[in-house]
């Protein structure tokens, strides 16, 4: 996953916690509970970051977690009515996340890892289907994989060296 190029100095960034885990590691003296919390993060205009937190208290690993997802936003490429500019499918490890382009009025039709990543980072009309694993870290590490992946239709008409019109056509 790429690394953070996105200035966060004047962001209003919303977090959203994905699923907190109990995690137990067995010790001579007994069992050393510790929690891991996934939590993804965006300012509903184009940038979403998910990241990983883990500590001995669920409210530290939840800022250790938004910590980490602001390290780790990512650009989305949207369209005039607030979709993807075209379909994509983002991978993570086994799990795969679908992203079609939807018109005005669909709506966020995404399962609950897939939704979340989508609502903060803004998209208002999309379609997603999660193919492969349901681990929620993995799915959502493939929906933002996906998303990041996107390109506007400037972007490739500047990389074919041709006008919009003719990479839209």
């Amino acid at each position: 996953m790429k690394h953070s190029l996105v200035d966060t100095s004047n962001m209003e960034l919303t977090e959203k916690v994905v699923t907190i885990k109990r995690v137990t590691k067995v010790v001579k003296g007994g069992r050393n509970m510790r929690f891991t919390a996934l939590v993804v993060v965006g300012d509903s205009n184009g940038h979403v970051g998910a990241g990983l937190g883990k500590a001995t208290e669920i409210p530290e690993a939840i800022r250790k977690g938004k910590e980490d997802a602001i390290k780790h936003l990512v650009s989305v490429a949207m369209d005039e009515n607030a979709s993807i500019t075209h379909d994509y499918i983002g991978n993570f490890g086994s799990a795969s996340v679908l992203l079609k382009r939807a018109p005005e009025g669909t709506g966020i039709i995404a399962g609950g890892p897939a939704r979340i990543v989508c609502e903060l980072a803004g998209i208002k009309n999309i379609r997603t289907k999660s193919l492969g694993s349901n681990n929620k870290q993995n799915v959502v590490l493939a929906a933002i994989n996906g998303l990041s992946q996107l390109k506007t239709p400037e972007e490739v008409a500047a990389n074919r060296g041709k006008s919009v019109e003719e990479v839209t056509a």
